[in-house]
């Protein structure tokens, strides 16, 4: 019995404390709004979190991965390439590119950071990938850039007699060459060299950011090329080159001679979607320097381009060239033409059409007196021919001088042709669309009215007026 009463409960009595039970409430709830609030700001956080690479990934562009061009790919890094904007990758660059050119080809990528580099050569059957935020930065002292013997249709340096320095990125007797990317950089940190021009510290021509000569089917796309110390983007007696969604970029003033684009004596070229802002011509198509462009004897033909300027330098001639869809905005000039005596050659066939001026200071030039000579062995009597020269739906606001075609009694301009034109100006003086020696046809109306050397044609191509003054001078030198 006494054993058993261990397995029975014990009748006991309980009354609660009601002032230990009226303390416990408010902390027990005050605990439970803590582990609430914890939980409240844990989940807003994830939520904040969860938004955030929601609106990344859905806005933001996706991490872009290097396309595979070409069967065979290298990066630079694995040849040992640091892009800290310090170390210097020449020898990087040439062990890579000497690797495609032993295996026949391939894609060098050239990945995000800054890699600082001496020029370098390319190879035929190679693709140069620039990724997102790659940038190849010139080295700023020209004692690592080579030099080399003038470019035969110059006769020499084009600034000094003698060798000319070479392109940071540079090739010759190519073929399929592609640099492109993802609107990755080639910069070549012109600005020392714009001070030393300046101040007459150099003793060889500057020399281009890229230039390829004699070389075939190139491609340049989706890069940005930016301050050039001369010339940026230089195809010389190249063939079968397109150029396109490029950016290319220099200063407006101080940055000399940085043209965009110059192709020179090349044939079939395409130059297409490029948007250029620099201190000089956006596009200048060129063939030669006088008596040394005569003897190379290398025309540029068969092109489709956008671009601001022919010539000066157009000895080996100019033809069958159309410019269409051009925007041309806060320039002194919109589209020009230049040679002079001593030139020879030729410029014809070319076509402007769909150009629109905006804030220009004078829209359309054609100019055969721009005396600037390698030397004095020039033939004074070497003139150029212009001619078969048409402007086809031309529009612009703020133009002071919509149109100066200044011929000569030598050098005549001839068979010119406007169509369409309608071009707001800011000039009030009565010579506005300014002409000498011309010969040429204005095709239905046109604002604003045409100079009298041109004949009149309504837009059924009738004869309505023909001119007697082909080589009366309506110019205004002072505008």
């Amino acid at each position: 019995m006494g054993d058993s009463s261990r397995f029975l409960p014990r009748t006991t009595s309980f009354r609660p404390d009601s002032r230990r039970l009226s303390d416990s409430i408010p902390a027990l709830l005050s605990s439970y709004r803590t582990v609430l609030a914890l939980i409240w700001a844990v989940g807003f956080i994830l939520l904040i979190c969860w938004q955030r690479t929601a609106v990344d990934s859905f806005w933001g562009p996706p991490a872009r991965h290097i396309p595979r061009l070409r069967s065979l790919v290298f990066n630079l890094t694995d040849f040992g390439a640091v892009g800290d904007g310090v170390t210097v990758n020449t020898k990087a660059f040439e062990m890579a590119i000497s690797e495609i050119r032993r295996r026949g080809g391939g894609q060098l990528n050239v990945e995000a950071g800054l890699w600082l580099t001496a020029p370098f050569n390319l190879t035929s059957h190679m693709t140069l990938f620039l990724a997102e935020n790659a940038v190849i930065l010139g080295i700023d002292d020209e004692n690592y850039w080579p030099l080399m013997p003038p470019l035969p249709s110059y006769g020499y340096g084009r600034e000094r007699a003698g060798p000319r320095y070479g392109s940071l990125i540079h090739g010759q007797n190519l073929r399929d060459v592609v640099i492109t990317g993802d609107n990755g950089t080639i910069n070549g940190q012109g600005r020392t060299w714009w001070t030393k021009y300046r101040n007459k510290h150099l003793n060889y021509t500057r020399g281009p950011l890229v230039q390829l000569m004699w070389s075939r089917d190139i491609q340049i796309s989706h890069v940005t090329l930016r301050d050039s110390p001369f010339w940026t983007l230089h195809p010389y007696d190249c063939q079968n080159v397109t150029i396109r969604n490029v950016t290319i970029l220099a200063p407006l003033s101080g940055a000399p001679n940085t043209d965009g684009i110059d192709p020179d004596s090349c044939e079939n070229m395409l130059i297409e979607d490029c948007y250029i802002s620099v201190g000089d011509d956006g596009i200048a198509i060129k063939s030669g320097w006088d008596q040394y462009g005569i003897a190379y004897a290398r025309p540029y033909q068969h092109s489709d381009t956008a671009g601001v300027s022919i010539g000066s330098e157009m000895s080996g001639g100019v033809s069958n060239v159309t410019l269409e869809n051009l925007l041309v905005w806060n320039s002194k000039r919109g589209v020009r033409i230049k040679t002079t005596a001593g030139r020879g050659g030729y410029v014809r066939q070319i076509t402007y059409q769909n150009l629109t001026l905006e804030n220009v200071r004078v829209g359309i030039v054609i100019k055969t007196d721009y005396n600037e000579h390698p030397d004095e062995g020039y033939n004074p009597k070497a003139l150029p021919v212009i001619q078969d020269i048409n402007f086809d739906r031309i529009r612009g606001q703020g133009v002071r001088i919509p149109v100066r075609i200044y011929g000569s009694q030598a050098i005549p301009v001839r068979n010119v042709t406007f169509r369409d034109m309608l071009v707001g100006i800011t000039y009030k003086k009565k010579r506005i669309f300014q002409c000498s020696f011309v010969h040429g046809r204005v095709i239905g109306k046109i604002f604003p009215s045409p100079c009298h050397n041109l004949d009149m044609y309504d837009k059924e191509g009738r004869l309505v007026r023909q001119s007697t003054f082909q080589n009366n001078i309506e110019t205004d030198y002072d505008s």
